[in-house]
């Protein structure tokens, strides 16, 4: 009697929870239509209010139109479609998008990439809208438009690739002018410093060289002084007589030369003649111009 009793109250149990389950179902499919219905009714709005070319108001009864319900696809796609016409691309392609997933007609989803590709091509998203017309195409294969659209679209891609690898070259060019032209510039000013240093260079030995001329030039002009003066000193009579021959008959008369002074004098002559010769000879080999007129 006990275990009766438990069984007729789990079934009740089971019952009570199985009609709230359904109660649950039910009301949400109710809350659901509700929300669609409001959704259409919203989305009506906004289509009029277009007719009326309110598109502020327009634009905020299909925003409201997706509120209540997010799966419109149709909200959606017109709401796209305004911001396209509104010349807003960057607004419009997000929508449209929005509408192909939602979408469970291909029509619809066909239409929703066709004019995602048209605003990505306003925006010179190339790439993008070749991918948009594609699935385009996939959902309508027989639209021609569509396939215009795909061929100007890869065209334009491709010249857009063939101008940014142009640009990439001319960077490229540019860079490497840049490169040569310092290169050119740190090789003259080394070239530059080296021959400034070769001037120095030879400026010192220049002044070395003059230095060492000058040096030269005044040894010469004191030994030439020197010997100047040693030929005018006047010789020791004791010298003099000690050169004569010892059987020298005695000095001749006041006033007169004797034998062996007239050769003593030829001699001195000849020696200064000599030196003087020899001088000239030294001023030559220095290619310094002399005078060669004897001065007696």
């Amino acid at each position: 009697m006990q275990r009766k009793k438990v069984s007729i109250n789990y079934i009740k149990l089971v019952g009570v929870f199985i009609f709230s389950l359904f109660s649950g179902i039910i009301s949400a499919q109710e809350n659901t239509k509700k929300a669609q219905k409001e959704a259409r009714v919203f989305a009506a709005e906004a289509q009029e209010s277009l007719s009326e070319n309110n598109f502020a108001q327009a634009e905020a009864n299909y925003r409201k139109a997706i509120a209540k319900d997010p799966t419109n696809a149709e909200a959606k796609y017109n709401l796209g479609n305004l911001y396209y016409a509104k010349d807003k691309e960057g607004e419009s392609t997000p929508r449209l998008k929005q509408a192909s997933e939602a979408s469970q007609s291909k029509a619809l989803k066909h239409k929703a990439y066709h004019n995602q590709g048209n605003a990505f091509m306003k925006q010179k998203k190339y790439e993008e809208a070749v991918e948009a017309f594609k699935n385009a195409l996939r959902n309508n294969p027989k639209d021609d438009q569509t396939r215009y659209n795909l061929a100007l679209a890869k065209k334009m891609l491709e010249k857009e690739q063939q101008e940014q690898d142009q640009k990439q070259d001319q960077d490229k060019d540019q860079n490497q002018d840049k490169e040569d032209q310092k290169d050119q510039q740190d090789q003259d000013k080394k070239d530059e410093g080296e021959n400034k240093k070769d001037q120095g260079e030879d400026k010192e030995k220049g002044d070395e060289g003059d230095q060492k001329d000058k040096k030269d030039q005044s040894e010469d002009e004191k030994q030439d002084e020197g010997d100047q003066k040693k030929e005018e000193q006047p010789k020791d009579p004791s010298q003099e007589k000690g050169d004569q021959p010892k059987d020298q008959k005695p000095q001749q008369a006041k006033g007169q030369l004797s034998p062996q002074q007239i050769k003593n004098l030829l001699e001195a002559m000849e020696n200064q003649e000599k030196e003087i010769q020899d001088k000239i000879n030294a001023q030559k080999a220095k290619g310094r111009k002399v005078r060669t007129e004897k001065d007696w």
